[in-house]
């Protein structure tokens, strides 16, 4: 069964759906004991990295993510839910994130041709230090 992190950031409806279309069993929940029951984490996000952030932290999600991560659970991220996974954002400010990925997000401004508008959404350039991430062990 894979937990939809209910954090209060996120179209959790959509996703369980999606999940249900696959013929996949999901459920959507901020309880801490399904969480932990749970075969795999799924952690959703729409909206500022700040807002999402705080929520986290404020709901007790971030630990438990943190904790179950650490004991070998997969976990994903989508989105923002994604970005929430490095170290911190700087989007609008700088913000810490739940450090289970090594970096951080950055502004994509600062690294595309100025040609381009943003936002822009396509694919980009990811550069990775000498000491890869697992999650990223099969990319170039």
């Amino acid at each position: 069964m894979v937990a939809i992190i209910d954090y209060g950031v996120g179209n959790l409806f959509s996703l369980k759906c999606s999940f249900a279309a696959i013929g996949a069993e999901a459920v959507v929940t901020s309880d801490p004991e399904v969480i932990r029951a749970a075969d795999r984490i799924l952690l959703p996000g729409v909206g500022a990295y700040r807002d999402a952030a705080q929520k986290l932290r404020e709901s007790g999600m971030g630990d438990l993510v943190r904790e179950q991560a650490a004991s070998g659970k997969p976990v994903m991220g989508i989105c923002l839910g994604m970005q929430l996974l490095f170290e911190k954002s700087y989007e609008y400010g700088e913000h810490e994130g739940l450090g289970l990925i090594r970096g951080t997000v950055r502004p994509i401004a600062e690294v595309i041709p100025t040609e381009l508008k943003i936002p822009h959404i396509g694919w980009n350039a990811l550069h990775f230090g000498a000491n890869k991430h697992p999650l990223f062990r099969y990319l170039q």
